[in-house]
Parts: C-alpha cells; sequence; structure tokens
C-alpha cells in the first residue's frame, strides 16, 4: 500500500478532488432546480442526462485516449468539467442544464478511465487488488466530503457552483505535473450481450435493475430532499449518508460473498435496502428514520454492484472476464438512464409525491430479490472453494476498473489454486 501511494498519490488527490466537485454539483443541482421552480420531471431529464453522457463516454474514450494520449484528454476533459459548473447557473434554463449535464457525464467517464488506467500502470501484481480497494475508498470520501461544503455558500447564488469549478480545476494539476509516467492503453473487445446473458442471467437482469437504484440516489436524492422540505443541513446529511453506508459495509458483505451462495446473499442484501426504503416511504417525515433509511439503502444497494459483478464471474471463464466487463458496465449503464425518469414521474404531485423517489427504489430491489429466487431454482449453486473473491467497486467505475478487479479475481483464483495443488 505504501508503494501504491508512493507512485500514485497525486493520481489519488486528484480523483478526490474531482469526486468532491462531482459530488457537489449533483447534490447543488438538485436543490437549486426547486429554487428555480423546476418539476420533479424536468429535474428528472436533468439528471438523467448525466447517465447518458457517462454511457457513451464509457464507449468513446478509449479511442480518444489512443488518438491523443491521456494527458490531454485528462485536462481537456477536466476543462470541460470546470465550465459546464459555472454555466449551470448563468443559464437557468432546463435544456442547458440537461446539455451540460450529458457533457459533464461524458467527460467524467473519460476521466475515470483515463485515471484508473494509470494507476493500474502505477501497481504492481501484488498491489494491484489493494490500489483498487483505494482509489475506491477516495471516490466515496469525496463525494460524502462534497456534502458538507453545500453548506459554505447560497443553493441561491454562485459561490457554491464557483466553489465546485475551482475544485475540479485545481484536482488535474498534481496528476498533469507529476512524474509519473503514463500508461500504454489499451482494452478489451466486449463480449456480445447475448453471450453475456446466457452466461449469467441474474447478473444481467440485476445489473441493469441496479443502474436504475443507482441513478436514482446519484440523481434525485437532493431533488427528494428539496421536495420533501428537508434544509440544506439535512439535504447534505442525508445524501452523504448513502455513501457512508455504502464505505462502511462494502468489505463486511464482501466477506460473506466468499463464504456463501452468492445468489442467496444477493437475495438478502436486495430485501434487506427494499426494507429499508420501505421505511423511508413510511416514516421519511421523522428525521432520524430518514437518515437510517438512506444508510440501509447505501450500503446494500452499492455493495450489489460488486456482488453482481463477482456472481458473473463465478460462471465465466478466466479469458472471458474482461471482455464481460463492457457488457456489464452498459447494461448498468442503460437502467441509470432510465432510473431518473420514471422516478421523476413517481415523485410528480399527481402520483405519488416524494415518496415516489423510495417506492421506485424499493420495486427495483425487490425485483432483484425475486430474480435472484428465481434462479437458484433453475441453476445448482457453484462450490464456494470454487468462486473467485470480490473485489470492492462502486457503480461509479470505468470499464479499466472493472478490467482490473477482473484480473484481481483471476490472480486470486490462481494462488489459492497453486497453493491447493502444492497441498
Amino acid at each position: 500500500m505504501i508503494q501504491v501511494l508512493s507512485s500514485a498519490w497525486a493520481l489519488l488527490l486528484g480523483m478526490g478532488l474531482l469526486m468532491v466537485g462531482n459530488g457537489l454539483q449533483g447534490t447543488i443541482l438538485g436543490v437549486r432546480g426547486e429554487i428555480e421552480g423546476f418539476s420533479t420531471l424536468q429535474m428528472s431529464f436533468v439528471m438523467s442526462a448525466y447517465f447518458l453522457g457517462f454511457l457513451g463516454g464509457s464507449r468513446l474514450a478509449p479511442e480518444m485516449i489512443r488518438r491523443v494520449g491521456h494527458v490531454r484528454v485528462f485536462a481537456a476533459l477536466a476543462s470541460f468539467i470546470s465550465a459546464v459548473m459555472i454555466m449551470y447557473p448563468l443559464l437557468t434554463d432546463q435544456i442547458a442544464w440537461i446539455l451540460g449535464r450529458v457533457i459533464i457525464g461524458f467527460c467524467f467517464s473519460g476521466v475515470y478511465v483515463t485515471a484508473e488506467s494509470w494507476l493500474n500502470n502505477a501497481a504492481s501484481n501484488e498491489n494491484r487488488g489493494q490500489a483498487l480497494s483505494l482509489y475506491m475508498i477516495v471516490q466515496m470520501t469525496g463525494i460524502i466530503s462534497a456534502q458538507g461544503l453545500m453548506l459554505i455558500g447560497d443553493p441561491n447564488g454562485y459561490e457554491t457552483f464557483v466553489i465546485a469549478s475551482i475544485l475540479v480545476s485545481v484536482s488535474f494539476a498534481p496528476i498533469l505535473l507529476s512524474i509519473s509516467p503514463t500508461p500504454a492503453f489499451d482494452t478489451t473487445k466486449p463480449m456480445t450481450l447475448r453471450e453475456l446473458m446466457g452466461k449469467s442471467p441474474l447478473g444481467c437482469v440485476g445489473m441493469f435493475l441496479l443502474g436504475g437504484v443507482f441513478s436514482a440516489q446519484f440523481g434525485m436524492a437532493s431533488v427528494y430532499g428539496a421536495r420533501a422540505g428537508l434544509s440544506l443541513v439535512e439535504i447534505s446529511t442525508f445524501i452523504a449518508t448513502f455513501y457512508i453506508g455504502a464505505v462502511v459495509l462494502q468489505y463486511p458483505l464482501g466477506w460473506f460473498s466468499d463464504r456463501m451462495d452468492r445468489r442467496f446473499l444477493i437475495m438478502l442484501v436486495a430485501i434487506t435496502g427494499a426494507c429499508g426504503s420501505v421505511a423511508g416511504m413510511m416514516f421519511g417525515v421523522n428525521f432520524p428514520i430518514l437518515l437510517v433509511a438512506s444508510f440501509v439503502i447505501g450500503g446494500m444497494s452499492n455493495p450489489l454492484y460488486s456482488l453482481l459483478i463477482a456472481h458473473a464471474n463465478d460462471f465465466l471463464e478466466h479469458e472471458d472476464m474482461a471482455a464481460a466487463s463492457g457488457g456489464l458496465i452498459f447494461i448498468n449503464g442503460t437502467g441509470a438512464i432510465a432510473g431518473p425518469l420514471i422516478t421523476g414521474w413517481l415523485m410528480g404531485d399527481a402520483v405519488f409525491g416524494p415518496a415516489g423517489f423510495f417506492l421506485f427504489i424499493a420495486t427495483l430491489l425487490v425485483l432483484i430479490a425475486c430474480y435472484a429466487l428465481y434462479r437458484m431454482t433453475q441453476r445448482a449453486a457453484i462450490p464456494v472453494d470454487e468462486t473467485g473473491t470480490m473485489s470492492p467497486l462502486y457503480p461509479t467505475a470505468s470499464p479499466v476498473a472493472l478490467e482490473v478487479a477482473q484480473e484481481v479475481a483471476i490472480e486470486a483464483a490462481e494462488a489459492e489454486q497453486e497453493s491447493q495443488d502444492v497441498a
């Protein structure tokens, strides 16, 4: 871990600042949209646009890096992010915000691809898994820290948007000024969706539904808070608690994942998250219960991402794991685009109001649990000692991070097999 920090501290510092900026702009838009009089349906299109851009960036960024290199891509995309964040308070128009969110989603996706390939190059075979874990912790810490900065500026003014823009502008300075060499870049050709569905139906269906769950959290939680009449402090705390739950419960669930039938654990985790959603829907007027609900939802739904990937890997040959990563991210991204749109409709005054936020999440998590139960009746479980390890990943990961996680799983499986052969 010391070796990872010494070789990649600039990258980790830069990504931490970027995630603070990203978490800040996502939250402030939901609050500012309420101030500007945007309806929940209008804000759902704004929030969904981020995931549309993110999906496009995950497909196009690798080619951009091959053409002009890591440094130019990273600097250009970060500059666009900073510029759009300044644009938000100047052009308080739904179309302008939608276009801005598409651009920011595209740029963040490209930045993640660039940074994660750089991090992979800085790590060795022995510490690649630790490097990935540290990177994911930095990402979540950045998003959590961003919620505290919400309290510095007035959401009616420019200060918060300026702070987010400054953080993004400063973030790529340590990376671009570091002496770490830029890596060679290559990604694996993705497996077809038909092949992937045949290998792991639960992995595919679960990733699609989970995309909607995550995008509702990341995109619509601040909209919910504003519509529910929460104060700025309460909105910030509410959103931060989602990601605190994700960080706290990721590793305990990973420990259980390597010791039991993953389908059963997926079902339990999804049911627990759904119960948290129902509690938020029924008792959301009580703020402490609202925080418990957000902790449970975040703590269950984010680790589900890693669980579903690990489950899919259990039915893939080692040589196919990297190829499957692009397909899994595409499926998850497709579900993420639809998430805010459906949530925004459910949150409309003529439908369920703010409670529609929790109703949507609960419905998707129940569907994941039911499908996991169904799959348990269709195929025998793989013995626990023949399954791979679960690497911690969050839905913000790019195809590069997913491929690194696949490599870590393969190396761990090979090392375990060698130890068994020796024994």
